[in-house]
């Protein structure tokens, strides 16, 4: 399998993704674009889509060190849309994950996970997760539509 079970347990160390509440959206000010996200691949409709937005390299895939991240919470169907609405120019990267029991966490088997995850420009996983480049997309003043593929292990 081309995914190692390190890289994927990284996944899961994502306390902010993981309890994702939705951040007030700011007033459009100046550049940027609204940013959507179209979720495919999710094997059922159990459960929701936990999201994260950040700008922050440091902060990619878990959000928790990026107090400006937007987050959002989306119930699980056969495809999701998912609106961050306004963001200031920029660059971003967006993570995901099926939360199929809706506990709001990555549940695990023998450091795998039990459930999916995906990445904005869907940035391929081999030996955890994708650097913040390999996910990241620019807004710089018009809307952007991103895509992603949930990935499952298990």
């Amino acid at each position: 399998m081309r995914h190692g079970s390190r890289a994927v347990a990284a996944l899961i160390a994502a306390p902010v993704l993981l309890a994702a509440t939705p951040a007030p959206a700011p007033q459009p000010t100046g550049p940027g674009g609204k940013v959507s996200l179209d979720v495919t691949g999710l094997r059922n409709a159990k459960g929701q889509v936990l999201a994260c937005l950040t700008a922050k390299p440091k902060a990619f895939p878990d959000c928790s060190k990026d107090p400006a991240a937007r987050t959002a919470v989306v119930a699980a169907a056969a495809s999701v849309r998912i609106e961050f609405g306004h963001v200031p120019a920029g660059r971003y990267a967006i993570s995901l994950i099926h939360d199929e029991n809706s506990n709001r966490k990555m549940d695990m088997a023998i450091m795998m996970p039990k459930e999916g995850y995906g990445f904005s420009r869907n940035a391929p996983v081999s030996f955890g997760p994708p650097k913040f480049d390999k996910a990241a997309f620019d807004v710089i003043g018009s809307d952007v539509e991103q895509q992603a593929k949930m990935r499952y292990l298990l």
